[in-house]
C-alpha cells in the first residue's frame, strides 16, 4: 500500500547521526515547498542571540522528531506489534509535519499574530493543495488521518501520545538539538536507553521500571533548559522588542500612515485571520529585510526599534516589581520614551513535570517489576520533590537604556 523509495534514503545529523527515509509519500513531503520553507525560520526564536551557535532550524527539528518516531516504531517492539504498517507511517507523516504551520521567531511570532502553529499545522495538511495531495494520492484520507493525530482525535491513541505527552519525540529531540547548538551540556540525556526499557501497556506508552533513572534525567534536562535557555532574559527581551515594534505598526497602520516595509508583514497589521498564500513567505529572511527597510521609516519610533533588533540593541531588565516600575516609568518619561513601546512586561513560569490529572494529562508512566504501572511521581522520588516543590517563575520588565 505504501510505496518504499527505490533505496532508502539517509540524510546525515549532528544529533541522530542519520534520518533514514524509506517511504516516497515522507520524501514527497520532505522536498514540498511547505516543508523546505522550515529551512527559514530558527528552532529556537531569540535564544541566538544568547547562544552565538543557536542557528538551527525548523526544518532539522522536524526531521529529528521524525527520526525518533521512525525508530520507536521500528525498534520499539510492542510497538511493532501494536501498530500496523498504516499506522506507522501516518505517526512517521505526524512527526515529520507537526511544525509546517510555525511562522518566524519560534512561539512569540505568535504573541504577535495571534496565529497558533498547530491551527496553521493542521490547516496546511488538509488544506493546501500540495501537502494535502501528496497524502492523499498515498491513501485516501491521510491528510485528514495524519492532522487526526495532531488534533489528539485518531482513533488509536497511541499515535498521539508519540508526539504529544510529557515523554515524547518532539521534547526527546528538542532539548538534545537545543544543547547541542547552545553548548550547554545539561540538556542532554540518555535517549537510547528510553528507547530500550519503552513498552505498551493498558494502551499507554510506559517505560519499564529499570529506566526510570533515564526518564528522570530527561525530566531534569527540560528544568535546567528552560531557566538557562529558553526563559533566558536576553532571549525573551529579543522577542519584547519584535513584540513592541508590531504594536507600533499596528497602531501606524489604524492611524492610515504609509509603513516602509515589505508587503508579505502588512497582512499581519490587520488583525485578521492569514490565508495559506499570506502565510507562506512569513519566513525570518522575509521578517529582517522588512525590519532593515523599516530603519529608513519616517517614523522614529519603528525605525528605532527595527534598529535594535537587527543589531541586538536590546532592552535592559529588572524584576517587576511596584518600586521598580514606578521608577522606570518616570525614567521613561524623562528620556522621551513613550512606555506603550518601551516598557513591556513578561512573565514566564514552568513546572519540570504535571502529575496525573486526567485522560488529557498525558502523565509519563512507569511499567513495575509488578506489572502494574505507576504514574512517574509515584514511581520516583526525584520527581515527586519536584512535583511538590513551588512552581518558579519569572516575572521581569523590560525598558531601553535611557538616554542622556
Amino acid at each position: 500500500m505504501f510505496r518504499k523509495t527505490s533505496e532508502q534514503k539517509v540524510l546525515r545529523d549532528p544529533v541522530h547521526g542519520y534520518i533514514h527515509v524509506d517511504y516516497e509519500v515522507v520524501w514527497d513531503c520532505i522536498n514540498s515547498r511547505w516543508f523546505q520553507r522550515l529551512r527559514r525560520i530558527r528552532q529556537l526564536g531569540g535564544a541566538y542571540t544568547v547562544y552565538h551557535t543557536a542557528d538551527h532550524t525548523r526544518f532539522a527539528h522536524s526531521l529529528g522528531v521524525y527520526e525518533i518516531v521512525r525508530r520507536m516504531v521500528t525498534e520499539v517492539p510492542d510497538l511493532c506489534v501494536a501498530l500496523d504498517e498504516k499506522e506507522k507511517v501516518t505517526v512517521m507523516l505526524a512527526t515529520l509535519l507537526h511544525d509546517i504551520g510555525h511562522g518566524p521567531y519560534s512561539h512569540a511570532f505568535e504573541a504577535i499574530s495571534r496565529i497558533s502553529h498547530e491551527v496553521y499545522t493542521v490547516k496546511i495538511i488538509e488544506e493546501d493543495p500540495e501537502i494535502s495531495g501528496i497524502l492523499n494520492r498515498c491513501a485516501e484520507g491521510l491528510a485528514k488521518d495524519v492532522a487526526d493525530v495532531l488534533r489528539n482525535q485518531y482513533k488509536n491513541p497511541l499515535l498521539s501520545q508519540l508526539i504529544s505527552a510529557q515523554l515524547d519525540a518532539d521534547r526527546m529531540d528538542y532539548l538534545l538539538r537545543d544543547a547541542y547548538f547552545t553548548g550547554t551540556a545539561y540538556g542532554e540525556f540518555d535517549l537510547e536507553r528510553i528507547l530500550r526499557t519503552m513498552r505498551v501497556s493498558q494502551g499507554y506508552i510506559v517505560v519499564k521500571e529499570s529506566g526510570v533513572y533515564a526518564v528522570e534525567n530527561y525530566i531534569m534536562a527540560r528544568y535546567h533548559m528552560y531557566w538557562q535557555v529558553y526563559y533566558h532574559p536576553v532571549a525573551r527581551s529579543y522577542e519584547n522588542v519584535i513584540r513592541m515594534l508590531f504594536t507600533r505598526l499596528r497602531d501606524l497602520s489604524a492611524q492610515g500612515k504609509e509603513i516602509q516595509t515589505v508587503p508579505t508583514l502588512l497582512p499581519l497589521l490587520s488583525g485578521e485571520e492569514l490565508t495559506l498564500d499570506e502565510f507562506f513567505p512569513l519566513d525570518e529572511y522575509t521578517c529582517s529585510y522588512g525590519f532593515q527597510l523599516l530603519t529608513q521609516d519616517k517614523d522614529p519610533i519603528a525605525a528605532d526599534l527595527a534598529e535594535r533588533i537587527l543589531n541586538r540593541n536590546l532592552f535592559k531588565y529588572e524584576e517587576n516589581t511596584p518600586e521598580n516600575v514606578e521608577q522606570i516609568r518616570q525614567e521613561l518619561k524623562n528620556s522621551g520614551y513613550d512606555e506603550r513601546y518601551y516598557l513591556a512586561y513578561d512573565e514566564v513560569g514552568q513546572r519540570p513535570y504535571v502529575p496525573y490529572q486526567g485522560e488529557d494529562n498525558k502523565a509519563i508512566w512507569i511499567l513495575m517489576r509488578t506489572g502494574k504501572i505507576e504514574e512517574l511521581s509515584k514511581a520516583s522520588a526525584i520527581v515527586t520533590g519536584l512535583v511538590r516543590g513551588p512552581v518558579l517563575s519569572d516575572d521581569r520588565i523590560f525598558y531601553p537604556l535611557m538616554r542622556k
